[in-house]
């Protein structure tokens, strides 16, 4: 039963990836010294997620309309992101954004939070 709920969830979850790359907006232009300087600052952010997710797609389809080129991080199973995922954020959610700051890590876990964050902070 669990192996048809997954081949179901991965279908669905492709397909809706798929729909998401046809149908993108448009992303936010800046100057390219303002662009560099928004680059420079997603050096320390890492996006984890699982491709087929949802809310992950979600998160993706904003980070493309904000113009965020962020490190995305697979976190499926036997990924070395799975694991810093669960022992340093404390628990296997996605999407997740990782933030490091002044050599501290906050983990934002909701998609809806992590879109308003990145939004308050770069649009």
């Amino acid at each position: 039963m669990s192996f048809l709920i997954n081949v179901v969830r991965n279908l669905l979850g492709s397909i809706i990836a798929l729909i998401d790359i046809i149908t993108r907006p448009p992303k936010l232009k800046r100057s390219p010294e303002v662009q560099q300087q928004v680059e420079n600052q997603l050096k320390n952010m890492a996006l984890y997620q699982f491709f087929a997710c949802p809310f992950c797609i979600k998160t993706r389809r904003a980070l493309h309309r904000l113009n965020l080129p962020m490190e995305k991080r697979s976190a499926k199973k036997g990924s070395p992101f799975r694991e810093e995922l669960a022992q340093q954020g404390g628990k296997i959610q996605v999407p997740c954004l990782r933030i490091n700051e002044n050599d501290q890590d906050t983990w934002l876990y909701d998609s809806g939070e992590i879109i308003r964050y990145l939004e308050q902070r770069f649009a």
